[in-house]
């Protein structure tokens, strides 16, 4: 496993769940802390299971400790020509994203963004394979109804 590559994904995943970038920035490198303390895992085969609980609980932990506000953050050097085409779009798929409940979220952020296997979602999230399918292929489903009524596709 490529830890340097994972630390980007990890960041993802924590920024997703505490939308905060600070906050995110902390957890993922105690989560990293926490794995590179206890080895066990690595060796059965099972450290990237082990990196995604250990960063989904700090979530958790952090989430319960202080609840975070939710600041836009606002990108700089954007090409103003394409700025308008690209606020629609991000604008649509932010609100059919937002209209899925959490656990869909997640699973399509682990799925498709992070590129982590289905046999590990199943393991992080307690949930079958069937129903890592079923998330997936329902919540893709109704972003493509939310997208196609805005006549965005």
């Amino acid at each position: 496993m490529d830890l340097s590559e994972q630390y980007d994904k990890i960041y993802r995943y924590c920024y997703f769940k505490l939308k905060h970038k600070e906050a995110a920035e902390d957890v993922t490198q105690e989560t990293f802390l926490r794995y590179f303390d206890n080895s066990r895992y690595e060796e059965r085969g099972k450290s990237l299971q082990y990196l995604y609980t250990i960063a989904r609980n700090l979530c958790i932990d952090e989430f319960r400790r202080q609840p975070l506000e939710q600041l836009p953050e606002v990108q700089a050097g954007a090409d103003p020509a394409d700025m308008e085409e690209r606020v629609i779009a991000s604008v649509s798929v932010k609100a059919a994203l937002l209209n899925l409940d959490r656990e869909s979220q997640e699973v399509l952020l682990l799925r498709y963004v992070n590129e982590v296997p289905i046999s590990v979602i199943c393991n992080i999230m307690g949930i079958s394979r069937f129903a890592v399918y079923r998330k997936t292929n329902s919540a893709i489903k109704q972003i493509k109804e939310q997208l196609g009524r805005e006549e965005f596709v």
